[in-house]
């Protein structure tokens, strides 16, 4: 018998959490985009097989309607290379990834623009532009991200938040990192989410600041001060997803074992936590960006153009929540 044949048992016998076999959660999402009008989007640099791939479907499913910002002559060379039509799509030609980047938030400051679409430059160069305060896309909200996703091995929509903005926020941050992803979840169909605030125990300890810091997020809610969800931490991360985790330690709340959102220490660990539920897990994800002006569709430059199509269905969810048909 192999190293391996004990962990395969014990997975068989005892998983997770009773789920389906498939994916369940993403294309509900594509679903319910069917009957709302594609949004405007600028899509900032696609200049890759997938993110240019992931554009031209998008608008091929009705979710958005794209103006491509980018070397006009090189994006089309690239259709071109692909077999992707991209005719019918208005083309602003901006010769860096700083011009582009540029062009697309100025797009989205005017209302020309109702989302903005990564493309295949780095996240860095994007939001820089996005986040400046006189001419970015801030509102009073502090601008987080939010990992979508769809792992077979959990039954319900799961959010991590923030795995790809905030390197090491400060607590007001985190209220904000909070309250964006409750309002993501609302927008998703979940309407009174589970908020676990993860550390790596369960009692607040004062030599562990993630713990203290969920007790006070907690205290908060209880007073009114984030509003629409459920929270509950500090909580491990076994406990927030595995009712037979949370029975084992004696914890009992409505959060535990069925948290549909995961509120990470920092960006490291949510990062790595992403990462390991998609490498690993087998999970899809799709990324978002909330509290600027318009919804930011950011995906990672690896990611697949099925996955730039579910951001951009969040993207369009997200923004019909925010502005009514």
């Amino acid at each position: 018998m192999s190293d391996l044949a004990p962990i395969a048992e014990a997975v068989a016998v005892d998983p997770l959490v009773p789920h389906p076999p498939d994916y369940h959660v993403f294309h509900k999402f594509l679903e319910r985009c069917k009957c709302l009008k594609a949004i405007t989007t600028v899509v900032c640099w696609p200049m890759s097989d997938v993110a240019l791939k992931g554009a031209v479907e998008a608008a091929a499913a009705g979710l958005i309607e794209p103006t491509l910002v980018g070397p006009e002559s090189a994006m089309k060379a690239l259709a071109a290379k692909i077999g992707a039509d991209i005719e019918s799509f208005p083309i602003v030609n901006a010769e860096s990834e700083a011009k582009a980047a540029e062009i697309c938030v100025a797009m989205c400051r005017s209302g020309e623009s109702q989302a903005m679409m990564k493309g295949s430059l780095h996240t860095d160069e994007l939001m820089k532009v996005a986040m400046q305060r006189d001419t970015g896309l801030r509102t009073r909200r502090r601008i987080s991200h939010v990992f979508v996703m769809d792992t077979p091995a959990y039954a319900r929509t799961l959010l991590i938040t923030d795995a790809a903005i905030n390197i090491k926020p400060e607590f007001e941050d985190k209220i904000h990192i909070v309250q964006n992803a409750i309002d993501l979840a609302h927008a998703l169909g979940v309407a009174e989410p589970k908020v676990a605030l993860l550390s790596a125990v369960e009692t607040v300890n004062p030599k562990i600041p993630s713990t203290m810091e969920a007790a006070a997020l907690c205290k908060m809610a209880d007073r009114g001060q984030i509003t629409g969800g459920i929270l509950d931490g500090p909580l491990a991360f076994d406990t927030a997803v595995s009712v037979k985790a949370a029975r084992i330690k004696h914890l009992n709340s409505p959060v535990t074992g069925q948290a549909d959102i995961l509120v990470v220490p920092d960006l490291e660990s949510g990062n790595m936590l992403a990462k390991q539920l998609e490498y690993l897990g087998g999970a899809q994800l799709a990324g978002i960006v909330l509290g600027a002006r318009v919804p930011v569709i950011l995906t990672s430059r690896a990611d697949s153009a099925e996955t730039r199509l579910t951001s951009c269905a969040v993207a369009v969810l997200l923004h019909y929540a925010n502005h009514p048909q």
